[in-house]
């Protein structure tokens, strides 16, 4: 049997959504009887692959890079997942979505800076106006919510879905 193709995308999050993963422990091995991640924070590749049969994107697309990866991560991708409440909603990150992308980065390098008071040119991405959930981008064929999503929660999608049992998409799962 062909073990599938399983990646993950780190975006604009803070990697709780991949602990949550690793906080799988030994409910990793299972998993990993049945796919090799082909790509992610947690292996060396370093470009997204072709034909990946199963992609979970933590955190919202902030940054026009963002935004280039999202898209070519969906067409490479069979079945994209959101992963976690800011990759579903833009949770923390699109707090800064009242603050203009102009005044952010003044208040962070300028005002609150004790030295080079000045915004880097060329070091920083390009920031989005808004931080926005994936789904604003791409399809997202599941939707995982959490902050970060329970281990548990992520175990069951993925033992379901490696077992032949398709996601719903339209399950109501509680958010928080």
């Amino acid at each position: 049997m062909r073990k599938l193709k399983l990646a993950t995308v780190w975006l604009d999050g803070c990697s709780g959504c991949h602990m949550s993963l690793l906080d799988l422990d030994a409910g990793l091995i299972p998993v990993l009887r049945k796919v090799d991640i082909v790509y992610g924070p947690l292996v060396d590749a370093q470009e997204f692959p072709e034909e990946v049969d199963i992609t979970l994107v933590e955190g919202a697309v902030s940054s026009q890079e963002d935004a280039d990866r999202i898209h070519e991560i969906r067409q490479r991708t069979k079945l994209l997942v959101s992963l976690g409440d800011c990759a579903v909603t833009a949770n923390v990150a699109g707090m800064r979505n009242t603050i203009p992308v102009t005044k952010l980065l003044q208040r962070i390098y300028v005002d609150g800076a004790d030295e080079s008071k000045r915004i880097p040119a060329d070091s920083l991405p390009r920031l989005l106006k808004l931080a926005r959930p994936a789904q604003d981008f791409v399809k997202i064929d599941v939707c995982i919510p959490g902050c970060p999503p329970q281990s548990r929660t992520i175990a069951a999608f993925l033992n379901n879905l490696l077992d032949g049992r398709k996601p719903d998409a339209n399950a109501k799962i509680k958010f928080g």
